[in-house]
């Protein structure tokens, strides 16, 4: 059984290590005044400093959320280790060898499970990085230098061969003493049919490692045709590695970012090398994972970023369909960012590998510095998806690129780019965008305010201070306008959704979600479509309510599909089938007359010389729409 580590041992790892070094692993730290220092706290997301360490006591306490203790006790808390584990992880970078009591010492069996899959991890790297030497390593060699990586490259990025043979790491490592359990629980070794076996093989392999330079992981690039694995195989998920926490390369970009206040975020290995070799020594990339909310805190906390900081993040991805879809999916986190989000995209769609082998280091550099807003990105993207031809897909184009431009932090260049909006859009009355634009960012602003209302109670009260009190239900900023009889139709409409799901089910199911234009309301029906349809809702009506309410994205939407639960449905008689089947014709005539409305402002504006075949489609649609608007009056819901 382990013995305890001996007092005078964990002491003098305690004396040797300053707080601040160890915890300048993991956050950015500057000066907090009165011999302190300050960053943000790695326990709880927040927008300004309040984590601070004062390094002549060797403590840290965070005024947010009350986490404090030594520095034995962040490395715990932060790694999630025990007191033991945190000992033998910190031991080894003063230089102390630890001595066990009850009974001598025998190396790797009075370890934690942490540090012996550290161990394995560690020698597993070293293997790797010799085998890239190796005759059969040659295609892997071929690999890196058809890319602009030399030899040198690849040992500062401690690239490595895994040879072909099903057990060669396997035996080296147990024949250091390691259990088939331990090597299956590492993730180097996968189950066979005859016991474990080396997961890796054939492959190119780059070392994940964590903040404080730790191998964690690896990634394994298929090198042969016959390899029928996938193009990456990286390291499963294990108590060391979990790819929503780590970011390749970022125990060599840290420093970088910290100094510069940039961080680049790259889409694979090979460009993170290309751009560390050009010059760009802050680039990370995910691994195997698109980029989330856990690498957003990551650099964070590198950047120092809080508000009023000149932080920054660029992202490069390809100009491809899924290099662009990448990017608005990056904007969608933006507002979890203090610092400013950019994009770089080079011409020719290269990603920053490429571009290095083509053009060289200097390319690489400029694709960086010459980054654009990625809200810029998101608003061309997105304009560019809408045909700008007709008053209704300008229209559409302005509903989608508003919300956009109203998440702009600064007013005045959410302004500029409002009146930037209005031109791509062809809208001359540009007041009328800049209107429209600041009614979106008043309305996130009020359902923000209305979201923090329960985060704030659960902060910590001063003595004497009264808990607040709850915050009112968010409201939608569109109102029920009685003569607005858009409006009725769809409030109608959704009150039977949520109250009587068996009449609408299964028609309101295939309406396109843009037949309902207002906003609040398009919201419940995407909350609807969540919750599985008004198909569910019928099967399962006595907690329809409850399932709504749980999808719904947010606190406007939740309280609005509780007054939808409440409200009476306009009719004096039980509402039916019927009742139902009038609203659910209201709403299609009201989406017919708008395309009908877009053909004729289209045949308009092709004028007297437009084609025979250009006029001939369009009134043949219209014809087509004509026809249908007949029978829906005619037949009612019959024709849906």
């Amino acid at each position: 059984m382990a013995g305890r580590i001996r007092d005078e041992d964990v002491q003098a790892v305690k004396a040797a290590l300053r707080i601040d070094a160890v915890v300048g692993d993991y956050v950015q730290l500057a000066n907090g005044g009165g011999g302190q220092m300050k960053g943000l706290c790695p326990f709880h997301d927040e927008k300004s400093a309040s984590f601070y360490v004062n390094p002549s006591k060797g403590v840290y306490n965070c005024f947010g959320c009350q986490e404090s203790g030594d520095t034995l006790g962040f490395v715990m808390k932060i790694e999630h280790l025990s007191f033991v584990e945190a000992v033998e992880r910190l031991a080894p970078q003063v230089g102390i060898t630890l001595r066990y009591e009850g009974g001598s010492y025998v190396p790797g069996r009075q370890q934690g499970e942490r540090t012996r899959l550290l161990e394995i991890n560690r020698l597993a790297a070293a293997w790797f990085q010799e085998q890239l030497n190796s005759p059969e390593a040659e295609i892997g060699r071929r690999f890196l230098k058809e890319r602009g990586f030399e030899r040198e490259a690849a040992a500062h990025f401690g690239v490595g061969y895994a040879p072909g043979g099903f057990e060669n790491l396997t035996r080296l490592l147990r024949g250091k003493g390691y259990t088939d359990k331990e090597l299956l629980t590492s993730g180097i070794c996968s189950e066979g049919r005859r016991g474990p076996m080396d997961r890796f093989r054939a492959r190119l392999i780059w070392p994940i490692r964590d903040l404080t330079g730790e191998v964690v992981g690896f990634g394994a690039r298929r090198l042969r045709e016959d390899d029928n694995g996938p193009k990456y195989l990286n390291t499963p998920e294990t108590p060391l590695y979990k790819k929503s926490l780590v970011l390749y390369g970022v125990e060599l970009a840290k420093k970088e970012i910290a100094r510069s206040g940039r961080a680049v975020v790259v889409e694979g290995y090979t460009d993170v090398m290309a751009c560390h070799l050009a010059g760009i020594s802050s680039a990370v990339a995910t691994c195997g994972t698109a980029f989330g909310e856990e690498h957003i805190k990551i650099l964070r906390r590198l950047l120092l970023d809080t508000n009023g900081s000149d932080a920054k993040v660029v992202f490069t991805f390809d100009g491809d369909a899924a290099g662009q879809k990448a990017a608005l999916r990056a904007f969608e986190d933006d507002q979890k960012f203090a610092a400013q989000t950019l994009i770089a995209v080079s011409p020719g769609g290269m990603d920053p590998c490429e571009l290095r082998i083509g053009e060289g280091d200097e390319a690489v550099r400029n694709l960086i510095d010459r980054a654009s807003p990625l809200f810029e990105f998101a608003i061309r993207s997105t304009v560019a998806r809408h045909n700008l031809d007709s008053a209704e897909g300008r229209a559409a184009a302005l509903d989608a690129c508003a919300p956009i431009v109203a998440q702009i932090k600064d007013a005045s260049i959410r302004h500029e780019y409002a009146v930037q909006l209005a031109g791509m859009l062809g809208i001359l009355d540009e007041r009328f965008v800049v209107r429209r634009v600041q009614q979106v960012a008043q309305w996130a602003a009020e359902r923000q305010r209305n979201v923090r209302g329960p985060q704030q109670r659960q902060q910590p009260l001063r003595p004497g201070q009264a808990p607040p009190q709850p915050a009112a239900p968010a409201r939608p900023a569109f109102r029920l306008d009685a003569r607005n009889p858009q409006q009725f139709v769809e409030r109608e409409l959704l009150k039977l959704a949520v109250q009587f799901p068996v009449l609408v089910s299964p028609i309101l199911d295939v309406f396109a979600p843009d037949e309902f234009m207002t906003p609040p309301y398009a919201a419940v029906r995407e909350a609807i479509t969540a919750g599985g349809g008004v198909t569910a809702g019928a099967a399962a009506a006595d907690i329809w309510v409850d399932v709504l309410r749980e999808v719904a994205p947010d606190d406007a939407v939740r309280g609005l599909i509780t007054e939808l639960a409440v409200e009476p449905v306009r009719t004096r008689r039980a509402p039916d089938v019927v009742y139902a089947g009038e609203f659910l014709v209201r709403l299609r005539l009201q989406a017919v007359a708008r395309r009908v409305a877009a053909c004729r402002v289209q045949l308009q504006r092709l004028g007297p010389n437009a084609s025979h075949e250009q006029t001939e489609a369009i009134q043949r649609e219209l014809w087509g729409l004509q026809q249908y608007e007949g029978e829906l009056r005619s037949r009612g819901a019959a024709a849906l």
